[in-house]
């Protein structure tokens, strides 16, 4: 169980956080860790498998959203967690546990904050969707996130807000042949010299990039896997291109997919997969605050993230953490006590500013 003195120091909650083995599947015990630590609190904490919601109940004005995942990526030699100077090295010190732990220092120390708040520590982020405990909740139990105007996601951005994010699509492109044998190439045609016209259009194609309040997106459409063949000794028949599809948030699903037809005309295509994206939302008055409480502009979330999820509950929200996103998943993964000291001060300041 974490002590007060954890539960104080933002710096050794997240050092405690990190030294817990969290990876997508085994999120039981940080879990049941995170449940005891508000259990002595005055919120009202609901568990969802291995999900944690924790919200206050003081009637306020406005409500926002304060939200980190539990899991990591597996391990990679960078476990348990080392200090040395003024950074913390280990699996999750970035994504996100530093985040999340700033999360969990504000629900067991601030008592009075200016809006209610809804804490969601949630697990399987780093795995597929359906698992995603965030996704879960909004699907079975919305009612206890769409009561929010306001959302901050604390996946790492380096100290700076990151509005929105992008949207991802995975499209197949498929070119088909015949099969013959080499020795009589002529007799066949081959399906992987055919998928030469798809790698060309990707080369030529030309990123667009906009801006959005103020965040500059760019995005990307590119090869990210080839398969095709059947044997060292036959023309194959069939060739798969899988392509990524990286949009601006100004584009939802359905035009973001009548794009990749127009680019890949001609070819068979099949999508199989998508997510849309998240306008900024720094319009909001709570992301004006934020702001104001940090003091620096905004930029693009180059990346997708579940703020999305929010946007499509009605909920605008950034993403605001102390870790480096650069530094995500990497074996060197590590966080600067410095953003986690100061990440947690911004916070307690916006939500302990003037009601």
């Amino acid at each position: 169980m974490f002590t007060r003195d954890v539960l104080a120091d933002p710096i050794a909650l997240t050092r405690a956080l990190v030294d817990i083995e969290s990876v997508s599947g085994n999120e039981a015990e940080i879990a049941d860790r995170v449940e005891e630590a508000l259990a002595g609190t005055a919120l009202k904490v609901q568990r969802f498998g291995h999900t944690i919601v924790a919200r206050t109940e003081l009637r306020r004005e406005q409500r926002v959203v304060l939200a980190g995942h539990l899991d990591t990526v597996p391990l990679h030699d960078n476990f348990p967690s080392r200090t040395e100077g003024d950074i913390m090295w280990g699996c999750g010190t970035s994504d996100m546990k530093s985040g999340t732990a700033i999360a969990l220092h504000l629900a067991a120390t601030l008592a009075e904050p200016r809006h209610d708040v809804t804490y969601v520590f949630y697990e399987a982020e780093e795995v597929d969707s359906e698992r995603n405990g965030l996704k879960i909740l909004a699907d079975r139990r919305p009612e206890l996130l769409t009561d929010a105007s306001f959302a901050v996601l604390l996946e790492p951005t380096h100290g700076l807000i990151e509005g929105g994010c992008q949207g991802t699509q995975r499209v197949l492109v498929r070119t088909r042949g015949k099969r013959a044998h080499s020795a009589r190439s002529w007799l066949g045609e081959n399906a992987i010299h055919q998928a030469a016209p798809v790698l060309q259009r990707l080369r030529e194609y030309r990123d667009r990039t906009v801006e959005i309040d103020g965040c500059e997106f760019h995005e990307g459409l590119n090869a990210v896997r080839i398969s095709g063949g059947v044997a060292g000794n036959v023309i194959p028949d069939e060739c798969v291109v899988e392509v990524n599809f990286r949009f601006a948030p100004d584009r939802d699903e359905a035009a973001a997919a009548a794009h990749v037809r127009e680019v890949f005309d001609g070819f068979e295509i099949e999508f199989v997969d998508s997510a849309p994206g998240a306008l900024p939302g720094l319009d909001a008055p709570a992301a004006q605050e934020l702001l104001g409480a940090i003091g620096k502009p905004a930029r693009a979330k180059l990346g997708w993230t579940d703020v999305a999820r929010f946007a499509v509950l009605g909920i605008p929200g950034l993403n605001y953490g102390p870790g480096d996103p650069n530094l995500a998943h990497k074996q060197d993964e590590h966080v600067e006590l410095d953003k986690i000291t100061e990440g947690a001060e911004v916070m307690r300041r916006w939500l302990s500013g003037p009601r």
